[in-house]
């Protein structure tokens, strides 16, 4: 499958105080960990940013910013990852948020193989909505909704598309813990480190 993957760095951070995604785990970015973790799964790994695309242009990836930026809404970056996949020509784009930064290496490969038109990653019970394969087929359905008076919630278009769900152990350590706290930032050190991550 010809397939890219976006970070989705649309948040405002405003729990951590500070841009999570440039935070460290054993001397490693949060959003290094997901670029090295997509970049292995995917023919291009880009990165989405609403505001201030300076905070990341020492990264060395591409940077796309939302078409819908008041928004508000990862809606909007999700929007911008399939008008950039399909203006290249991609099958499909993997998206993920800023602050999960322990991916599985079989991201893409699971969430393709269950549906190749819309599918999220689940794990411990909870939907992951923004960590999905999406197709280019559902940019026209995502731009209505976009357009409607009342725009959807990201779980409300996860429905809207029929996406599959695709469950993963969350043991020994869930892949898609998410940083949003200096608390889960501690945790996030100690998993990395007890895991040798």
């Amino acid at each position: 499958m010809n397939l890219c993957a976006v970070i989705v760095a649309g948040g405002r951070s405003s729990r951590m105080g500070r841009e999570k995604a440039l935070e460290l785990i054993r001397r490693r970015t949060i959003i290094e960990r997901i670029a090295a973790a997509l970049a292995g799964q995917s023919l291009e790994t880009i990165l989405n940013v609403n505001g201030d695309t300076g905070r990341f242009v020492h990264l060395d990836l591409p940077i796309i910013e939302d078409v819908h930026s008041r928004a508000g809404t990862p809606l909007a970056g999700l929007h911008a990852a399939l008008v950039h996949a399909r203006d290249n020509g991609f099958d499909a784009v993997l998206t993920a948020p800023s602050d999960v930064p322990f991916l599985p290496a079989d991201l893409a490969q699971r969430l393709a193989t269950a549906s190749r038109r819309a599918a999220i990653a689940a794990s411990a019970g909870q939907q992951h909505y923004l960590t999905g394969l999406w197709s280019p087929a559902l940019l026209p359905r995502l731009e209505a909704a976009m357009e409607a008076p009342q725009l959807p919630r990201l779980q409300d278009w996860a429905r809207m598309c029929d996406a599959t769900v695709v469950e993963w152990s969350a043991e020994p350590y869930d892949p898609f813990f998410n940083v949003n706290t200096p608390e889960e930032l501690a945790e996030a050190e100690r998993i990395a480190a007890e895991f040798g991550l």
